[in-house]
């Protein structure tokens, strides 16, 4: 590098002043051209150097940055950056991942503006590299707000084709037993009309009692139909804390063993090691992992007792496996059951949508309404007589993606 200065200098040094000043003429057009680029970014950008002075920003970090003193005053560039922001969360943030040296890391932020709406900022610091050696540190600040606010729209939309759909099928499930109560109670009535003309009071007691079980049989129906219904369509009410998934599906496991072992299923698991934490209620979790095995066990079963599809050499399996994918917690939930048709994977997840003659149709929409407060993705991939495969995806909390990227280092 210094070889370099000296042969630039010395051919600086043989230039005539017109070509002095051509040359810084075209330098400060580059330095013009750099800066208006630097400042036209839609991304707030801050360079700080190794002591956390900042060295270098741009005009959109300070539209999205609440600051206690601008950049431009003197007094900034004698104080570390973190010292300037006006936030405290934010300010925290900067400054224990500068403090301890941890980069390559976000964090999202909520801001209340004075006009009393809410923006979502996200701050990402990376380390400035120059010639393999860390100089300072950049830091970017992006306003989440516009996609926030359209996920929640979308969201919404979503929850109300959801309700609709849900209302459908409340009414097609409410219909049959009022229809039922409304014949009995036409019975009833008649059964009264006729005793009166034949000159009785009431009409022959254990034919009314007959009618009366079948109208509060059809009341607990309704009854039911409704307390589903409400759960369909409150919240899951999550407890979340940071647990570890192995541990869970361990312990999950050895609980299942004797039943997978009475019906002769094979149970394979294979859980990643060095395995993060999630966030997650872990009796939820476990309601989700339940109902996915019953569900696998009650696919196997079938098709055991499928003579169209099952072979002599048939012998049932279920297996539990997962893996970590950029920041990601995978869980793979697979079965060589019955399996299902097209049909049945696009609608699993509906309320009401049921194939057992006795299903409620709630349990795959408890699943997915579970995962879905754990800010996961749950999928399912199946074909008719060859098994099923459900996928879990669940986000690593950001304290165990640091850990985690340490361990990979």
């Amino acid at each position: 590098m210094h070889r370099f200065v000296k042969r630039v200098s010395q051919k600086i040094s043989k230039l005539s002043q017109p070509q002095l000043e051509r040359l810084f003429k075209i330098i400060n057009e580059e330095n013009e051209n750099f800066n208006s680029v630097f400042d036209s970014l839609s991304i707030g950008l801050v360079i700080v150097d190794k002591k956390f002075r900042i060295m270098q920003w741009n005009k959109a970090s300070e539209r999205y940055l609440p600051l206690r003193i601008r950049p431009e005053d003197s007094k900034s560039g004698m104080q570390p950056f973190w010292e300037l922001i006006e936030d405290e969360e934010i300010s925290n943030f900067i400054k224990k991942c500068c403090c301890h040296e941890i980069t390559n890391v976000c964090d999202e932020f909520t801001l209340a503006t004075s006009s009393g709406s809410v923006r979502f900022i996200t701050v990402s610091l990376v380390p400035l590299v120059r010639h393999f050696d860390a100089v300072g540190t950049i830091i970017s600040i992006s306003d989440n707000t516009e996609k926030r606010n359209q996920e929640v729209l979308l969201h919404r939309m979503e929850s109300l084709a959801s309700l609709t759909n849900l209302a459908a099928s409340v009414a097609h499930e409410i219909k049959n037993p009022l229809g039922a109560i409304s014949i009995h109670i036409q019975l009833i009535q008649k059964a009264l009309k006729k005793a009166r003309e034949n000159g009785n009071l009431l009409p022959d007691k254990k034919f009314v009692e007959n009618y009366l079980d079948v109208v509060n049989e059809e009341i607990g129906n309704l009854n039911k139909i409704v307390v589903d219904f409400l759960f369909a369509v409150r919240p899951v009410s999550a407890n979340l804390e940071l647990v570890d998934p192995n541990k869970l599906l361990e312990r999950f496991a050895e609980f299942f063993k004797p039943e997978f072992e009475q019906d002769g299923i094979d149970l394979n698991v294979e859980l990643c090691t060095d395995c993060p934490r999630l966030l997650v209620d872990s009796k939820l979790f476990r309601d989700v992992i339940t109902n996915l095995v019953q569900n696998s066990i009650a696919a196997i079963k079938e098709k055991v007792d499928s003579q169209e599809l099952c072979k002599d050499n048939y012998k049932g399996k279920f297996s539990i496996c997962s893996k970590i994918k950029d920041d990601k917690y995978i869980l793979f939930l697979s079965d060589n059951g019955i399996g299902m048709t097209e049909q049945t994977v696009s609608h699993i997840f509906e309320p009401y949508y049921t194939t057992k003659p006795n299903g409620t149709g709630l349990g795959m929409t408890m699943v997915y309404k579970i995962i879905k407060e754990f800010s996961g993705e749950i999928s399912v991939s199946s074909e008719r007589g060859k098994g099923s495969r459900f996928i879990i995806t669940l986000p690593v909390p950001q304290t165990d993606t640091l850990l985690l990227a340490n361990q990979k280092s």
